[in-house]
């Protein structure tokens, strides 16, 4: 930690965490409106491409002084686990509205401590467990039709098949950190998410027409995403992780998907009947209860400290 960033209040740091989790909300209603005319895969390749270009420019010295063959087999299954999952969800957002993608998507969180389970034989908590019933519960809510019968449309299925890819992908970055560099790794993810989605884009024949590219409006969009949402949110979520607990630091990047259904309400005209502000509701408790509840139960087991 530098001595500028140790003359930075703490309140600064939340207010960072918080704008990031703004401006991921606000993503959903920009790849709504650009995959209008801009197929998903293809939309997803210019994003992390621009996104690994300009990161790896800005971290070239790490980069050079890190990469080896150990952090680019890390880096790709990172890549492979992140671009699917932003592929298949942005496939999925094409045929529901953001703001239910967006709560969707944020079920990851409560995936996690299972897939960690799995993975590291590390039983969930009770926290846990009553997150997973929130989630159920809210997913349920989103699902009922408007004669109250259940089912997921394929644009549905699509995100949660998603979110549990995110999922996974956490539990990767938690195991490659601890003996990589994060920033290498992120390059590395970034550059092999594009490539994924050009595959995708290629293996599905989906055609760009790059006079879209050309339109002022779609300049914007692509802005947005690659230098704001790619770019800017990951390196003020790392430093300001850095700064603020963790308990505390969940619950302000949890705010991500309440941002998107006021920019989907606001943007894009969605209705919020009772019963989905019930479902997203629940969705979002059980998002704070799993990462609040955890955080504080890490501290607890390392003796109250912040990390």
């Amino acid at each position: 930690m530098n001595s500028v960033e140790k003359n930075i209040p703490q309140g600064v740091w939340k207010l960072a965490l918080a704008g990031s989790a703004a401006i991921w909300g606000g993503s959903f209603v920009v790849i709504k409106g650009a995959l209008d005319v801009v197929p998903a895969c293809w939309l997803m390749f210019i994003r992390f491409l621009g996104a690994s270009v300009i990161v790896g420019a800005l971290f070239n010295k790490t980069l050079r002084r890190n990469l080896d063959g150990s952090h680019l087999l890390a880096g790709s299954i990172l890549g492979l686990l992140s671009g699917t999952a932003f592929l298949i969800q942005n496939i999925g957002l094409t045929t529901i509205t953001p703001g239910r993608n967006a709560f969707l998507t944020a079920t990851y969180c409560v995936m996690v401590p299972f897939i960690n389970w799995v993975v590291a034989k590390r039983r969930p908590g009770g926290t846990n467990l009553v997150a997973a019933a929130l989630t159920i519960l809210g997913v349920g809510l989103l699902s009922l039709g408007d004669d109250l019968s259940f089912s997921l449309s394929s644009g549905e299925l699509l995100t949660l098949a998603a979110a549990v890819l995110y999922a996974l992908h956490i539990v990767a970055v938690s195991h490659f950190s601890a003996a990589h560099d994060v920033m290498t790794l992120t390059v590395v993810q970034l550059a092999v998410s594009a490539v994924v989605n050009l595959v995708a884009s290629l293996a599905l024949g989906e055609v760009l027409d790059v006079a879209v590219l050309l339109d002022p409006s779609m300049w914007g969009a692509l802005f947005y995403l690659v230098v704001l949402s790619s770019c800017v949110c990951m390196v003020v979520q790392n430093l300001g992780q850095a700064h603020v607990p963790p308990a505390q630091a969940a619950l302000l990047l949890s705010l991500e998907s309440v941002f998107a259904v006021v920019a989907s309400v606001v943007f894009y005209g969605e209705v919020v009947t009772p019963r989905l502000a019930l479902g997203f509701a629940s969705i979002f408790v059980a998002v704070v209860v799993s990462e609040v509840g955890g955080s504080l139960a890490e501290r607890l087991r390392g003796g109250g400290k912040d990390a």
